[in-house]
């Protein structure tokens, strides 16, 4: 795994927001991180909130359990702010929650085929949690587990959450002790910016990001087929029917999943298409036209009515673009009722189930080297 260089957005002194043309503008307030207890988990760790306020206004709620982004605001073409990110109501949905709500996830994002993966002519089991193969580091994975809260952080870009969690040799499978920092930086330019860092002892694989949904309508607010997407992407990895890469680099060009120009996410999500069968509908991976190693344009949406818009950028090469196809109406939480594709997901990352396909970029990491990745969600509105 190549080391990256961390990239930091400068605050642009004096811009103004769109919160500020209006009211929201005499409500500004200082940006601050602010600490309140959560809860406890089953052996008596605490666990708490940390809630980001930038200079604007806008607010970032993370807990320490997975380090999960539990509300994210964002305002509208009036200014308006409004909770865009799905999420439980306390912390024992979360852990009862199998749909990875704002978490952050390791060791490996996505799939690995089979549940196992070949490394320096080893072999490594891991959990069989989907379907014959591992996702998301498997049933307990980062997203299952408290992280520790690094005091002092700070960033000229905005307030600084920075967490670290201790992946021992073994864990789930994967060799060597893996240290992971994560900080999560709210901008004065209205982004979440996450940056990801890991070392480790011994040769392993890493693949670092982010799983919340977001509904730019507010969460819970119905359906996102009507948001427009644009991925800047010429080609994707088409799966097979558990999903696994077949190591194809296919073209998006004529297919459901061109979205090389803005186009609602209902327009072709029921097409007669094998791989949107496959998925359910988005649930694949988009390899991205630029990267790694420099931040990079990845996608755009616009929702019309509330006239949000949220830019990813990133250094990875790559984008996992899911529509919440696998929620079914049994989860609740925030006084609403998550509907099936009442959200969608925009994960950076590497290739699903790289370990197991030498041609895709690699996600070992040695020691002596750091993994480092970038990935920002800007958020405005027109």
């Amino acid at each position: 795994m190549m080391s990256y260089t961390r990239w930091s957005t400068v605050a642009l002194l004096g811009a103004l927001t769109l919160a500020c043309l209006t009211q929201a503008c005499a409500k500004k307030e200082a940006s601050d991180v602010k600490k309140q207890a959560y809860g406890k988990m089953p052996d008596g760790a605490e666990v708490d909130l940390y809630t980001l306020t930038n200079a604007n206004g806008m607010q970032a709620g993370i807990i320490t359990y997975g380090g999960t982004v539990v509300s994210l605001t964002a305002p509208d073409r009036n200014g308006k702010y409004a909770d865009v990110v799905l999420g439980m109501d306390d912390l024992a949905g979360y852990m009862k929650a199998t749909a990875f709500f704002g978490a952050l996830i390791g060791r490996y994002g996505n799939r690995i085929g089979h549940a196992q993966f070949t490394l320096d002519g080893n072999t490594y089991k891991t959990p069989d949690n989907d379907n014959g193969n591992t996702l998301h580091g498997g049933p307990a994975g980062f997203d299952k587990h408290v992280w520790t809260v690094v005091p002092g952080s700070n960033s000229p870009d905005g307030p600084t959450l920075e967490l670290t969690y201790v992946s021992k040799d073994g864990e789930a499978g994967f060799p060597g002790t893996l240290t992971a920092k994560v900080f999560y930086t709210l901008t004065s330019k209205n982004e979440l910016k996450i940056d990801y860092t890991a070392t480790t002892d011994k040769p392993t694989v890493v693949n670092l990001t982010n799983h919340s949904y977001f509904n730019l309508a507010g969460a819970g607010e119905g359906d996102v087929l009507g948001h427009e997407v644009t991925i800047f992407a010429d080609r994707y990895t088409p799966v097979d029917a558990t999903l696994i890469p077949t190591g194809e680099l296919r073209p998006v060009a004529g297919t459901p999943f061109d979205f090389t120009k803005s186009t609602a996410i209902g327009a072709r999500i029921e097409a007669n298409d094998e791989q949107i069968k496959f998925g359910k509908g988005y649930d694949h991976n988009w390899v991205l036209n630029k990267g790694p190693a420099f931040v990079t344009k990845a996608a755009e949406v616009y929702e019309p009515k509330s006239g949000r818009v949220m830019e990813v950028w990133t250094t990875e090469p790559a984008l996992q673009f899911y529509t919440a196809n696998f929620l079914d109406g049994t989860l609740q939480g925030k006084g609403k009722t998550f509907i099936r594709r009442g959200a969608l997901c925009m994960e950076t990352q590497h290739y699903p189930d790289s370990p197991n396909h030498p041609s895709f970029p690699t996600t070992e990491l040695k020691p002596g080297a750091t993994y480092h990745t970038t990935t920002l969600y800007r958020f405005s509105a027109k």
